[in-house]
């Protein structure tokens, strides 16, 4: 069951095409878990159609609607969909091609990365996998982190998070990831800057992180 949430706000700016695409992926991925939040999301799409009829309607092409049909109406060629046996969110399947050509990079003994390219310069995306039982070291945050589970569960001081959840941190925010001890667990995440070791023994390593928007 899906306990975390994103905030109104952030629903809002979705629902209205101004959250920015690196966010967007986030609450996509989440809405993918949550039904709570696909109706949320229904309900603010119904405001902001009413909201739009009663606007005044402003002079198009007359060719417009030609336009937009003959689109339409063009064949899309369909490319086989490759196996998820992760049941990845849609929105993770077009940044995901084929799960077996990712490339890891090893972070430290129990966390490995994925940078996914998403056409954007703002946030890095990335797929994120602990190793059952394994920790991350604990960090603060230089910027916004949007956190989603997809699959697997992990904990920190403030509670358990499971498929779905979406955690959203804000710098100052200090948090040590564990993954459960059954299975590893894989995340989503969204980061407007390199996160920040804390402690004395990680410190050093701040200079060493590198980051990549894409």
């Amino acid at each position: 069951m899906v306990k975390h949430h994103p905030n109104e706000n952030l629903l809002a700016e979705y629902a209205a095409g101004s959250l920015p695409f690196g966010l967007s992926i986030g609450v996509s991925a989440h809405l993918h878990f949550c039904s709570r939040c696909r109706h949320r999301l229904e309900s603010l799409n119904d405001l902001g159609g009413t909201l739009l009829a009663d606007t005044q309607a402003v002079p198009v092409a007359a060719d417009l609607l030609d336009s937009v049909m003959a689109r339409l109406d063009t064949p899309v060629q369909q490319q086989p969909k490759p196996a998820n046996r992760f049941n990845l969110p849609q929105v993770l399947e077009k940044l995901v091609p084929d799960l077996k050509s990712l490339r890891w990079r090893r972070l430290s003994p129990s966390l490995r990365v994925s940078r996914l390219q998403a056409g954007q310069d703002r946030y890095e995306v990335a797929l994120h996998k602990i190793s059952r039982g394994g920790k991350v070291a604990e960090h603060d945050h230089r910027g916004q982190e949007v956190t989603v589970v997809l699959k697997g569960s992990f904990s920190d001081d403030e509670g358990v998070y499971t498929p779905g959840d979406f955690l959203l941190r804000e710098p100052g925010d200090v948090h040590r990831p564990r993954a459960t001890q059954n299975q590893d667990c894989l995340c989503l995440s969204v980061v407007e800057a390199p996160v920040l070791l804390t402690g004395w023994f990680n410190r050093w390593l701040n200079p060493l992180l590198s980051f990549k928007p894409g």
